[in-house]
């Protein structure tokens, strides 16, 4: 099988660089470019408020300020996952593979699927970091739903396994 258009997801973990490594050497094997994805996750973000004034359950002026407060730590994160996206690369490119970098803020799942098909991607590489049980529920998955909702094939490279 030949790929083409190979999203690679990648955070600050030491799994990532084992999933660019596989991504890269597909890419090399198979003359494809590749998209090097991340995401900032705004689910701990106190969210604007959206309801009028006049339900009473918050304080706009509180809302609005702590939602504000928090905008500088985003943008910190988006530039930190910017410069990581960067570093890569240009490890891309020194590997002779040609890689475009995209930095998403939001929920990172449904992210990286719509992306991998607005992009149209025909293979998503994501890392696993083996969380079983409990732990996967609460902290979820992106390679789990990376396989349940992506177009298109999913490569998962496996992580050390934790309980």
């Amino acid at each position: 099988m030949s790929f083409h258009k190979i999203v690679v997801a990648l955070d600050d973990s030491n799994l990532s660089n084992a999933v660019f490594a596989q991504a890269l050497a597909l890419a090399q094997a198979t003359p494809a470019t590749l998209l090097l994805f991340s995401g900032v996750s705004d689910t701990s973000l106190v969210q604007p408020p959206s309801l009028p004034a006049e339900v009473g359950l918050f304080a706009p002026d509180t809302m609005s300020s702590t939602y504000l407060a928090q905008q500088p730590n985003l943008e910190s994160r988006k530039e930190a996952v910017q410069a990581l996206l960067q570093q890569y690369s240009e490890a891309a490119r020194q590997g002779g593979v040609q890689a475009e970098t995209r930095l998403e803020v939001g929920d990172i799942e449904p992210l990286l699927c719509a992306t991998a098909q607005a992009w149209g991607a025909d293979l998503i590489v994501v890392g696993r970091r083996g969380r079983k049980g409990l732990s996967e529920v609460l902290l979820g998955s992106v390679s789990n739903y990376a396989v349940h909702h992506a177009h298109c094939s999913v490569l998962v490279v496996q992580g050390e396994t934790t309980p």
